[in-house]
């Protein structure tokens, strides 16, 4: 069985127990930030070995490691298979700093993103320019034209004067 479903079966066999399951939630995202930390304090943009070897670095054990992986795979510029990921595979993680920060954002991971580390890697303008354009790209936009608002087509005029009048 790959490490990737070897982790969702843990979840999924403490789901029964809320306790459990916010134990090992817990636990793994405070491994995640030590891991997140080390790479960021090393400023390491690429990271090699099997999937073993890089829990023995992080300090993760091989199905926490899948797990990582999955969780950084949109941030690499090329993704892993994580599904088929054994303690073996050898793995290469490519990470683009601005799309790790943006991605952290997105997970509303500030235990994440807030890390001290990120100073030397991205400055303090650059990742605030990151977070506003997440902010941006998560805002709802309506494509409903009011009736007061200008005609979509260009005219000029007002929606309920041009296009909206037959309605």
């Amino acid at each position: 069985m790959a490490l990737l479903s070897k982790w969702q079966e843990n979840l999924d066999e403490s789901r029964y127990n809320k306790e459990q399951i916010n134990a090992f939630i817990k636990d793994y995202f405070k491994k995640e930030e030590n891991a997140y930390a080390k790479i960021l304090d090393a400023k390491e943009q690429k990271i090699e070995g099997t999937v073993k070897e890089i829990g023995e670095k992080y300090e993760l054990e091989p199905q926490e490691v899948a797990a990582f992986i999955d969780g950084i795979n949109t941030s690499l510029e090329e993704q892993i298979d994580v599904d088929n990921a054994e303690e073996d595979t050898q793995v290469t993680l490519n990470i683009v700093w601005e799309k790790l920060y943006y991605n952290m954002c997105k997970a509303k991971a500030p235990w994440l993103y807030e890390l001290e580390q990120w100073d030397g890697i991205l400055d303090a303008d650059k990742r605030l320019e990151i977070r506003n354009q997440y902010k941006k790209d998560m805002q709802a936009v309506s494509t409903k034209v009011g009736r007061n608002d200008p005609c979509p087509c260009g005219s000029g005029k007002k929606y309920k004067k041009c296009c909206g009048k037959d309605l």
